[in-house]
């Protein structure tokens, strides 16, 4: 018999995928003249550089569950550890070898044990932990990052959302995004979902007496 609720998550997924595709392809395109330079330059995500980022959002793209399983045992729970193996596999000798990576991994479907609107979150943050510092602005389409927003509001996995956001009402300029209560966060969508997953630097972008908080609560990511 069919588990509705697995049944469910497939249709979202199909979905999702052409959106996930969509946004990869724009930042192959984004990234396509960049120099040594640039791509050396610090990116949002830990200690990453813009090119390390982009061999991490590769190495999501071609790790399954079982794979992921394996790399996780291989590096004993250090989970850490486990993505900078994986940066390390993907980054090729070269900052073109790098894009040409990612590039073969744009209209991929794999993925590790998480939903594909995880996966969807992934590659629009990570996108925005590349672009932001390189000054490279991108339109995302607002009902595609309000579907990221309503999955970190209710999310801790992989990246601590959910939890970050406890105590603060987030209300949206730019869609019909709001969740939670008590002190007031508004701003654009993307703004509240990079804050919400920890990049301190949006909150420049944000407005009201929750802001400060929301602050405090971001760091390493």
């Amino acid at each position: 018999m069919t588990d509705p609720e697995l049944t469910a998550d497939s249709s979202r997924g199909t979905k999702v995928w052409p959106l996930i595709h969509a946004e990869r392809a724009a930042l192959t395109a984004d990234l396509a003249d960049l120099t040594d330079e640039q791509w050396a330059t610090p990116s949002l995500c830990n200690d990453f550089t813009v090119r390390q980022v982009l061999a991490h959002l590769t190495a999501a793209a071609n790790l399954n569950g079982v794979r992921w399983l394996a790399g996780v045992i291989r590096c004993r729970f250090d989970f850490d550890k486990q993505v900078a193996m994986r940066v390390a596999e993907y980054l090729g000798t070269t900052p073109g070898d790098t894009l040409e990576l990612f590039r073969r991994s744009v209209q991929s479907t794999t993925k590790p044990f998480l939903p594909a609107l995880a996966m969807l979150g992934e590659t629009i943050v990570h996108g925005e932990d590349i672009r932001r510092p390189l000054g490279i602005r991108h339109e995302y389409p607002i009902e595609v990052v309000t579907q990221v927003a309503q999955y970190y509001q209710g999310s801790d996995l992989v990246v601590v959302a959910k939890g970050r956001i406890d105590g603060l009402r987030l209300v949206a300029t730019d869609s019909p995004f709001a969740t939670g209560s008590g002190s007031l966060v508004s701003g654009p969508t993307l703004a509240l979902v990079m804050a919400m997953t920890g990049r301190a630097t949006y909150c420049d972008d944000l407005e009201g007496d929750g802001v400060e908080l929301l602050r405090s609560r971001c760091g390493t990511t």
